[in-house]
């Protein structure tokens, strides 16, 4: 069955309007038609089980005839990650994490970003389809970036980490140190890494420091390395 999103659902109104990018791709491009079955999520938890009522290609029209709710699950995950200088880097971030499960993506600029401006209607959109497309509920909340200092004073997860690999004394990974059934924020630095004065500021503000592996990885890897550390964790 296909699902579509349309967060400004009215459970109690009979008839309910796709919106106009959804009714295109349901009646032109998968050619659906009036009686034809669809699901429909708010992003909220929620999913419609509904028929076509109108077949519009601007307004497509469909009749509510269940309603199911997924409950939130028992951990959360917040990836708080640098821009790449490469946009498609990212995006395709935002497209995994959001297929393997996430609650939240945070954007900031430290001092080795080499990207400052950062449009966050498209990934947006990538954020959706990739909900679509892996058929769940929930839409993770996207946060406009902020500098970094700034930043980690606004995080209050009670588990927090920042992900970086030192010469010197290689901390614990992640998957050691978390624990299960938390509410989880991880940093990945930019491509020149983080500075030792983000550092030491990630510290004072509570983060603790952990690798993701013995290998130097890729920023938009990083990030999804560790979605699925702590996916991992807390499905054992």
């Amino acid at each position: 069955m296909h699902l579509f999103y349309q967060p400004d659902i009215v459970p109690n109104e009979p008839v309910q309007l796709l919106t106009e990018d959804d009714s295109r791709h349901a009646v032109k491009t998968l050619r659906l038609n009036v009686g034809d079955a669809i699901a429909v999520t708010d992003g909220r938890g929620n999913r419609y089980l509904a028929v076509i009522h109108a077949a519009d290609a601007r307004r497509c029209a469909f009749r509510i005839s269940d309603i199911q709710t997924t409950p939130p699950r028992p951990f959360s995950i917040r990836i708080c990650i640098a821009p790449t200088k490469n946009i498609d880097r990212i995006e395709w971030f935002i497209e995994k994490a959001v297929e393997i499960g996430i609650e939240r993506i945070s954007f900031f600029f430290g001092q080795h970003s080499e990207r400052r401006i950062l449009k966050l209607e498209r990934l947006e959109k990538i954020a959706v389809a990739a909900m679509k497309q892996s058929l769940q509920s929930y839409l993770p909340s996207i946060d406009e970036a902020l500098p970094f200092g700034e930043f980690v004073k606004t995080v209050t997860e009670e588990q927090r980490f920042i992900a970086h690999l030192p010469i010197d004394e290689p901390p614990q990974n992640l998957v050691k140190r978390a624990t299960v059934s938390g509410q989880y924020a991880v940093l990945i630095g930019p491509e020149g890494d983080f500075s030792e004065k983000e550092i030491q500021q990630a510290v004072g503000a509570g983060f603790q420091m952990v690798t993701l592996g013995p290998n130097r990885l890729r920023t938009e890897t990083a990030g999804l390395m560790a979605c699925h550390t702590l996916q991992v964790l807390n499905a054992e």
